[in-house]
């Protein structure tokens, strides 16, 4: 009971007088805000048109307008450490969560489960009134456990979230994803011919449970953690946005962040002085082998551009395009989801933090591995409050 029974308790009830209070429904105080976690996936520093980007992400970039930019935010470079950390304020090897859920080992700080001591953002808030959700990535879940006939303890519903939309691991198709509805899988709602996208349908959904308490308790705050697949890889999008940036980035990888670096020196996010990293830092297989006398590293290197042939050029260009429109159409997702709080008046009302859990997808192996990568592994988020007024 969350306060003490004052009521009297008689042999004869018409004598007794009951108190609710200790049954109530715990309330947020007035005024509450709603929160909105918007958690990117391999989203580099770089990207965002925001962050001197040449990815267009008008709707993030109106958040960061009226809100604040950081260019200090430091990540653990991998996806489960880092969104463990983000909603449990610990560091992630508290969570045992030293590295991503799959690769957990029988070890305090890595074997993949978030002790129940390390409350979780959602279940704090839920204790305090607010009406949780989350819609999309998950990946906080022990692998063993990422099944039916397993315990459902470390699964969102049991973890504060009292309901769930998307799926459990590290990654999935957009068009044909591996989909959990609270405690059970379902099937996409259609079909990518019919215009699924699996970014579309999440906002559907976070847009539902949002209007199922709004609708019914205007006052009830929200908690909505917001977790696209975007930009994990596979990198799908609908070929009307990858088509967008058609030849955008044709001129190659060291131009282009060259030409990043500028942006952002212009937008105060970095030092006047900065200056790049070699194209490969660490080295090439030329220029230095492992303990043994091996090529290292043996893949993790890049090419320059010049010594590319033109399909090689076209097939890294036509990455580096799918992996923008894919973002963009997630930002225009995200664009839904603010039009429809405005329209029922919370956008004023509600607290916005848009992160990423890892630098720029590493996705483009081979001979000329990582050559769409243009950042580090720090990633920054855009945190916005608007107060009602």
């Amino acid at each position: 009971m969350a306060q003490t029974f004052r009521g009297i308790i008689n042999l004869d009830v018409r004598d007794s007088v009951p108190d609710w209070a200790p049954y109530a429904q715990r309330k947020a105080p007035e005024g509450s805000p709603n929160v909105v976690y918007i958690v990117l996936d391999d989203v580099g520093f770089g990207a965002m048109s925001c962050y001197g980007g040449p990815i267009e992400t008008p709707n993030i970039d109106r958040l960061a307008a009226n809100g604040l930019r950081y260019a200090q935010w430091h990540t653990t470079a991998l996806c489960s450490p880092t969104r463990s950390a983000l909603l449990t304020g610990r560091n992630h090897t508290t969570n045992g969560m030293a590295c991503i859920s799959e690769a957990a080992i029988g070890f305090p700080s890595g074997n993949g489960h978030i002790p129940s001591e390390c409350a979780t953002l959602a279940e704090i808030l839920v204790d305090k009134g607010y009406s949780t959700s989350l819609t999309g990535k998950w990946h906080l879940c022990p692998e063993d456990e990422m099944n039916l006939a397993a315990t459902k303890r470390n699964w969102p519903t049991g973890r504060g979230f009292e309901r769930f939309y998307g799926f459990l691991g590290a990654e999935t198709s957009q068009w044909y994803p591996d989909l959990i509805h609270d405690q059970h899988p379902v099937e996409a709602p259609a079909t990518p011919e019919e215009g699924y996208h699996f970014s579309a349908d999440i906002t559907d959904k976070a847009i539902q449970y949002i209007d199922d308490v709004k609708a019914i308790a205007p006052e009830r705050p929200v908690f909505l953690y917001y977790a696209p697949g975007c930009a994990h890889a596979p990198h799908q999008a609908p070929r009307e946005w990858i088509d967008r940036y058609r030849g955008a980035f044709d001129q190659g990888y060291e131009v282009m962040r060259e030409q990043i670096l500028a942006r952002q020196k212009e937008l105060g996010l970095v030092p006047q002085n900065t200056e790049l990293p070699p194209l490969n830092p660490i080295g090439t297989p030329e220029t230095r082998s492992g303990p043994g006398g091996e090529p290292f590293p043996p893949l993790d290197f890049t090419r320059p551009w010049s010594e590319l042939d033109e399909d090689e050029r076209r097939l890294f260009a036509r990455m580096a395009e799918a992996y923008a429109g894919f973002l963009s159409h997630c930002d225009d997702q995200i664009g839904r989801l603010l039009a429809y709080l405005d329209d029922i008046d919370q956008l004023d009302n509600t607290i916005f933090v848009v992160v990423s859990d890892n630098g720029a997808s590493g996705e483009g192996a081979g001979r000329t591995a990582r050559s769409t990568r243009t950042s580090s592994s720090t990633t920054s988020p855009t945190t916005w409050r608007r107060t009602s007024r």
